[in-house]
């Protein structure tokens, strides 16, 4: 194993805040959507999970079931937030990954 070479180190935190700079704007146009009770409610957020809008089917409406309508924009939220989050572990395994060849590994 070499001797700790700073240049190579500089090297790595350059790329290393280049990958995260270029990841938070790619987080930031990513809009994922997510919709549940069939249809009934759809949320749109981006990738810095920033709900952007949340849509209500009016027929949901006029049921009156109020605890429904909280469940359904409950779920739809929660399932945009995992749908980003899956998409930043895919982005981070991939940056990982293209470090990983500085390390040797």
């Amino acid at each position: 194993m070499g001797g700790f070479n700073p240049r190579q180190m500089q090297e790595l935190v350059q790329q290393a805040r280049q990958q995260y700079e270029d990841l938070q704007n790619r987080m930031q146009q990513t809009v994922v959507e997510f919709t549940s009770g069939g249809g009934g409610v759809s949320v749109r957020m981006n990738g810095r999970k920033e709900l952007l809008r949340v849509k209500i089917d009016p027929e949901i409406v006029s049921s009156g079931d109020v605890e429904m309508i909280q469940d359904l924009v409950t779920a739809a939220v929660n399932g945009a937030a995992r749908k980003v989050e899956e998409m930043l572990q895919s982005s981070l395994g991939g940056m990982l990954g293209g470090l990983g060849g500085m390390f040797g590994t």
